[in-house]
């Protein structure tokens, strides 16, 4: 049997442990979205470097989020465990350990857009219970440390024994119970998606997918992605879940007249509904952080016209209700194009992970200056008068779509038939159009592709090409060119700072 002095980094641990799950139950129970660990993870997300951040998109793809909450919980335990050490000689120097992190907690509540009083209760709350249990587990662990110093019988030490290990089991039951109600008391999300299920918007409709959109080939990216399969790129740790009869968005700055509209002003206007492609920034060439779905929602050109932008004025600077912001420009909103304030997704409210109940869709904008999940407020505004979320990481302050294309049949790498070989994908040049695909093999001539058809400029297109390839090893290369002519470069960039460029070029082996 260990010592009593081995058992020390353990009730640090244990009376960390307890610590945030209690904190996590007092953030259900006070409906504040953001438990400390996770106002602590956004806080580091919000300060990343772009590069880093970049390079974590790159390598975790959307499970980054979920390996930052994992790593800050080990680094935490391995903290927690140290305190339980230095409360074996030094009570004060674990308990100031315990206050910074509870000060680091309260700075990453603090910088959110705005905390109130009732956000910084789950931080005092776990304080409180770290300091508690750890003064519990240490006064059994120095009883235990006096019986061993005692000579005689080594059972002496057995009943401490008997009654720290009791306190730690019920720490540790605690803990599990803490973060079992935290669960059962955290409902916002349940009671976001019930609204959602009941909600019916008058004027949204089904999609049907227009005739000849596609060119039927197998292995293809459905022309119309589902909602499970659209990609997912935010900041958010936990997902704000608002249910409708709570939303309200703000439209102020540089208007004659500011204006604010609940979920109910919103819908009781002329609904828009268009077929709109959107692809991320972070998208590599041939990557596919990109979707095409039906939208529906209100036209921000009206609204904003309402609202009356005075003079001077170029952009919007929009904010979500975590907190994240992006910069919009002021005429990408006001324009013939169907930028809007969407409340519903292939026919269907919108999912909680895609804004609900209100995002910003803008077409032939990259989603890092434009589409706002759960947007909360707009600031009509100048990009001379502030900076954005990615703008500060290393990105730049407009970011226009650029024409791109991919082949996605055959897939890279892939052994095919010698002679005739059927390759396609699509093309997309959001707000201008495609007018035309090429194919290249090993650099020779390039050979245009039949296109389907599309509903508007907004939406990506397919594409089909038959190529005659002989035995052997070759390189697949594509572009595309656009409704005025202009052809997709082959200059290769990186996504930073506005978006990847280049030619995508797949390998395939073609057999006799």
């Amino acid at each position: 049997m260990r010592t009593s002095r081995a058992w020390w980094p353990l009730a640090g641990l244990i009376a960390g442990a307890v610590g945030l799950a209690v904190s996590y139950a007092a953030a259900a129970l006070l409906h504040v979205r953001d438990s400390p660990v996770v106002a602590v993870a956004e806080g580091v997300i919000a300060i990343t470097p772009g590069p880093v951040a970049k390079w974590a998109i790159d390598t975790f793809d959307t499970a980054d989020k979920k390996v930052l909450v994992v790593g800050l919980l080990l680094v935490v335990a391995l903290l927690f465990a140290w305190f339980g050490r230095l409360a074996h000689r030094q009570w004060w120097a674990a308990v100031t350990g315990y206050v910074a992190l509870a000060g680091i907690a309260v700075v990453a509540v603090l910088a959110k857009p705005t905390p109130s009083l009732i956000d910084l209760a789950p931080i005092v709350v776990g304080l409180l219970c770290w300091l508690v249990a750890l003064a519990l587990l240490a006064e059994w662990l120095r009883r235990w440390e006096l019986v061993e110093d005692i000579p005689g019988p080594t059972d002496d030490a057995l009943p401490t024994r008997r009654s720290f290990f009791a306190i730690a089991g019920a720490m540790a039951a605690v803990t599990v119970v803490g973060g079992l109600a935290g669960r059962i008391a955290g409902n916002a999300r349940r009671k976001a998606e019930q609204s959602r299920r009941l909600l019916r918007i008058e004027g949204v409709t089904a999609p049907a997918v227009p005739d000849g959109v596609t060119v039927d080939v197998e292995g293809l990216s459905p022309w119309q992605t589902p909602n499970d399969d659209f990609y997912l790129i935010d900041t958010a740790i936990i997902k704000p879940t608002i249910a409708p009869v709570d939303w309200e968005i703000r439209i102020h700055g540089k208007v004659e007249r500011e204006l604010r509209l609940t979920y109910a002003d919103l819908v009781r206007r002329e609904i828009t509904e268009d077929w709109i492609t959107l692809n991320c920034v972070s998208n590599e060439v041939g990557g596919d952080l990109i979707g095409n779905a039906w939208w529906s929602g209100v036209r921000l050109a009206a609204i904003l016209a309402e609202a009356k932008p005075l003079p001077g004025a170029d952009a919007v600077l929009q904010t979500s209700e975590d907190g994240w912001t992006c910069g919009t420009p002021l005429a990408a909103l006001m324009d013939e194009r169907n930028a809007m304030l969407a409340v519903a997704m292939n026919g269907e409210p919108l999912p909680i992970e895609h804004g609900f109940p209100v995002r910003t869709i803008v077409p032939g904008l990259y989603g890092y200056v434009s589409a706002c999940k759960w947007v909360v407020d707009m600031e009509v505004t100048s990009f001379d008068d502030f900076t954005a979320y990615w703008t500060d990481k290393g990105w730049s302050a407009q970011g226009p779509v650029k024409i791109a294309s991919k082949i996605e049949v055959p897939g890279d790498g892939a052994d095919v038939p010698a002679g005739e070989l059927v390759c396609a994908g699509v093309a997309w040049f959001q707000h201008t159009g495609i007018s035309g695909v090429e194919v290249q093999v090993d650099g020779g001539s390039w050979q245009p592709a039949s296109l389907a058809s599309t509903p508007n400029a907004d939406t990506w297109v397919q594409w089909r090409a038959v190529l005659d390839l002989t035995p052997g090893e070759h390189q697949l290369r594509v572009r595309a060119v656009d409704e005025q002519g202009r052809t997709q470069t082959g200059a290769i960039a990186d996504v930073v700072p506005d978006g990847a460029t280049g030619w995508q070029t797949i390998d395939v082996t073609a057999s006799a």
